[in-house]
């Protein structure tokens, strides 16, 4: 299969404007934080009314956002209804929505004539439920600019610009989340975000994508874990460019406790997909335990340190520090910890079992090579 033709000027890796931080609550939609521009950069705040519209009304971007979603009770519709009611005003909005028949059809009555509410295509199967909306969504958005995003993530409207100015240029755009609230929880995962910032990039529970780039290569496997990754490796290995914007700031709402508790070793399993990490996660407490045989505690404290330094390195990129706390970045020596044990439960599993529960199921793929997947491509 042949790479998709894309305008002059695409590049892959972070976007050379300026960073977009979080905007005014009014921008932000009902609930957003309040945030200075990341490096220092003046913003135009948009107010509901005002958003680049003469008549009152916002103008409508050509974007299509696709939210897959299959919810067991309903304890965040008002929220997440209030969210929606904002985002219908401004772009496309198709819910995937696979929940159970009788949640399904409550979410149908509330959003009635707000948005497209539909079921996962029948015709697609996979283990990976929220790949299997995705693909059912895209194939029904209207527009060349897709926003998919978890149902936890809240853009705000120059968040959104943001993506569709870069869409323009590249195949694929990777935001930044941050969490707001910060739970204790969230504060402890944030150490991994901040890792991430400093070594790379972060993996965010939102994307945007060209739709002709995400039809051409025929979509990405519903049968891994690592979804997000599964999609990113797809479109480099059909020829597609990349964005990663450092500091293109996109708030998500952070799991209860008992959801993040549950998370760890799956979360952990992404890990196989990414043989170096997963070396360095299984090295922890080998290397904590060899430093406590030879009474060396000053290599323990040492070791947490540079740790800390380096999360500070990852908050302070792009104007991180307007979105994530001077205290997040402590949390990175106990959050290794935490992937150093998990790391080898998820080994466990995959030698043990065959693979991870996710959904009622058990996957075995975390996710495919960039050489398997242009072989399949290709």
């Amino acid at each position: 299969m042949s790479a998709p033709t894309r305008p002059a000027g695409g590049a892959t890796g972070d976007d050379p404007a300026r960073p977009v931080a979080p905007a005014s609550p009014a921008a932000n939609g009902p609930t957003g934080p309040t945030g200075p521009t990341a490096g220092g950069g003046a913003v135009d705040r948009a107010t509901p009314g005002r958003a680049g519209s003469a008549g009152g009304r916002p103008r409508r971007l050509p974007v299509s956002y696709v939210l897959p979603l299959r919810w067991a009770d309903d304890a965040g519709l008002a929220e997440l209804t209030d969210y929606l009611r904002w985002l219908a005003t401004r772009v496309e909005v198709t819910v995937v929505d696979g929940s159970a028949p009788e949640v399904f059809a409550r979410h149908a009555r509330t959003w009635r004539g707000l948005l497209r509410h539909v079921p996962p295509d029948p015709a697609l199967n996979g283990v990976n439920g929220k790949v299997v909306g995705v693909l059912t969504g895209v194939r029904a958005a209207r527009h060349e600019h897709v926003v998919i995003a978890d149902d936890d993530v809240r853009y705000d409207e120059i968040g959104l610009r943001a993506v569709h100015r870069l869409l323009h240029r590249v195949d694929l755009v990777r935001p930044q989340n941050y969490f707001d609230p910060l739970p204790w929880h969230a504060y402890w995962d944030t150490g991994r975000t901040l890792l991430n910032r400093a070594l790379g990039a972060d993996y965010p529970g939102t994307l945007g994508v060209r739709r002709s780039t995400f039809l051409g290569m025929g979509g990405y496997d519903p049968d891994v874990l690592f979804e997000n990754l599964e999609l990113i490796r797809t479109v480099r290995a059909y020829g597609g460019t990349e964005a990663a914007p450092a500091g293109l700031y996109v708030r998500r709402l952070p799991p209860d406790t008992a959801h993040f508790r549950g998370q760890r070793v799956r979360q952990a399993y992404d890990d196989l997909a990414q043989p170096a990490r997963l070396l360095t996660s299984l090295a922890v407490l080998p290397a904590l335990a060899a430093a406590a045989r030879a009474r060396r505690p000053g290599l323990l404290l040492g070791a947490a340190a540079t740790t800390v330094g380096l999360a500070e390195v990852g908050r302070r990129r792009a104007g991180g520090a307007a979105v994530f706390p001077p205290a997040t970045a402590l949390a990175a020596p106990l959050w290794l910890l935490e992937r150093g044990v998990c790391a080898w439960l998820a080994v466990g599993r995959r030698v043990l079992f065959g693979g991870v529960r996710y959904a009622g199921t058990r996957v075995r793929h975390a996710a495919h090579s960039e050489r398997a997947l242009r072989r399949r491509l290709h």
